[in-house]
């Protein structure tokens, strides 16, 4: 597994450890958590995006 190195604020950093305190999992755990759902987010509404932009041009080329 690669490890990967960010800067974040010291706040933020302390709201992510305890929530994962809280939850009993690791920094990392929840980090990876975090993005893998808006990975899944964020190709959901790519696909909506793209859908509507297709209805869009359909519409022109009628």
């Amino acid at each position: 597994m690669a490890k990967i190195l960010i800067s974040m604020p010291d706040k933020f950093l302390e709201s992510i450890d305890k929530i994962a305190t809280d939850e009993q999992r690791t920094r990392s755990e929840l980090i990876r958590e975090a993005l893998r759902n808006y990975l899944k987010t964020n190709h959901l509404v790519n696909q909506k995006r793209a859908l509507k932009n297709a209805e869009i041009l359909d519409g022109l080329l009628d």
